[in-house]
């Protein structure tokens, strides 16, 4: 979807969601959609799997537009997997949530599923710090249960996990397979686009603005390669 306007919103004021009562992540959620409505939004992509599994049923009940969720690749995980063994590297508040519940329950309902709190690890990839001491020790501890199990798929259940996939991968087995929801999220995104005819198809060049409620240091740092892309700190 190159020509598309994109409206980014980090709330980085307020992160990690993982660990927040359901009734904030929701109230979170309604603030952020309702500001990105306010700006024009189209169509909202709630990429926060905390967020979807705790908020979007609300969201979607509440407001007209499309929203398009994310949730831990489960399914893929359950029907591919050849040891039945999988593990899923998530935040509290995702693991504790009903629809995660309910998705396990149906696509991984025989299957040795090793569920892992990634504990400290957004703020330490908020900040930068994918090459830290600190996020090799976490990553290191929170790994080991999967390898012990010979897990032969891994779910990343939170959308900064997919910065860690390089150390995952020196750190796992090489016939563990890594599976992020960015591509589905994104074909669904185009499929909704079509499908309510406000797919973007003018040539003119599109506007990419990201925006913090934080510092925008680390935001600036990832986007370095990126000189069309507006980044501002804003108050939501």
């Amino acid at each position: 979807m190159p020509m598309e306007n994109t409206i980014y919103l980090a709330d980085s004021k307020f992160a990690p969601y993982g660990n927040r009562p359901r009734k904030e992540i929701v109230q979170l959620s309604i603030k952020n959609t309702e500001k990105l409505i306010e700006m024009g939004a189209k169509i909202i992509v709630v990429a926060c799997n905390t967020a979807t599994t705790n908020a979007i049923s609300i969201l979607r009940a509440n407001y007209e537009l499309p929203f398009v969720g994310i949730e831990p690749a489960i399914k893929p995980a359950a029907l591919k997997t050849k040891t039945g063994r999988i593990g899923i590297l998530a935040t509290r508040g995702t693991l504790s949530s009903a629809l995660f519940s309910e998705t396990s329950e149906t696509f991984a309902k025989d299957m040795e599923v090793v569920e892992v709190v990634g504990e400290g690890l957004v703020p330490l990839i908020e900040n930068g710090q994918l090459d830290s001491p600190e996020l090799h020790t976490l990553l290191t501890r929170y790994v080991k249960p999967m390898i012990e199990a010979e897990i032969d798929y891994l779910v990343l259940g939170c959308s900064h996990y997919p910065y860690l996939i390089p150390k995952l991968k020196e750190m796992l087995p090489e016939d563990v397979t890594i599976i992020d929801s960015g591509a589905a999220v994104a074909r669904q995104t185009k499929y909704l686009l079509e499908k309510h005819q406000i797919l973007r198809e003018d040539s003119s060049v599109p506007s990419l603005e990201f925006y913090s409620n934080a510092e925008t240091t680390t935001l600036k740092s990832l986007l370095a390669d990126h000189a069309e892309i507006s980044v501002q700190q804003k108050e939501f």
